[in-house]
């Protein structure tokens, strides 16, 4: 059974969240790949506003394919979130409270999702395709020369994801490698 999410999150929705929960997310999402983070990050170090109000916010980790004639959006699939880590930290200090990505998470990143209260979900690489097809706006709010990279407001609506890292720090990765331990 899936649960559905309208983005943005609240706090009170990040607490009922749990690792290995089946989302599909409604609502505004905004993307970000490393370069956007980099650029974010040292705005912030200058004294500056970021481009978006990311109070209880959702990031998804995509750098989308150009959209064909007649299309939203192109393939969108996950990035490694591993490239986001050294930036992560400090956006959740800010009330970043939702990020969609693939792959493990360092120490410091799942520290402070549950110091901050915020959840790293899954989407399914390889399906950038399908994913597209839950994008039903797009729109370049900042950095418009980073192409790709640039920052998207995305409207989307049933986004399939996982609950990969929950706000108490459960991991989903852990969880189920323990499931295949042999125990003698």
């Amino acid at each position: 059974m899936n649960k559905i999410i309208t983005a943005p999150l609240t706090i009170d929705v990040v607490k009922t969240l749990k690792a290995g929960d089946n989302c599909l997310v409604s609502g505004y999402i905004y993307t970000a790949r490393d370069a956007a983070h980099k650029r974010m990050i040292e705005a912030l170090n200058r004294g500056e506003e970021l481009p978006f109000d990311i109070k209880n916010q959702i990031i998804y980790y995509v750098g989308p394919c150009p959209a064909r004639e007649g299309h939203i959006i192109g393939s969108c699939g996950p990035t490694t979130s591993g490239r986001m880590d050294a930036y992560t930290p400090k956006l959740l200090e800010l009330g970043l409270k939702g990020m969609i990505g693939k792959g493990e998470r360092d120490k410091s990143v799942i520290e402070a999702m549950i110091k901050y209260g915020a959840v790293y979900f899954g989407a399914i690489g390889g399906a950038g395709a399908l994913l597209a097809k839950s994008v039903e706006e797009s729109e370049i709010i900042a950095y418009h020369d980073l192409g790709a990279e640039a920052i998207r407001r995305l409207k989307v609506k049933d986004f399939p994801v996982t609950v990969i890292i929950d706000c108490e720090g459960n991991n989903l990765y852990q969880i189920g490698r323990k499931s295949f331990e042999i125990n003698d």
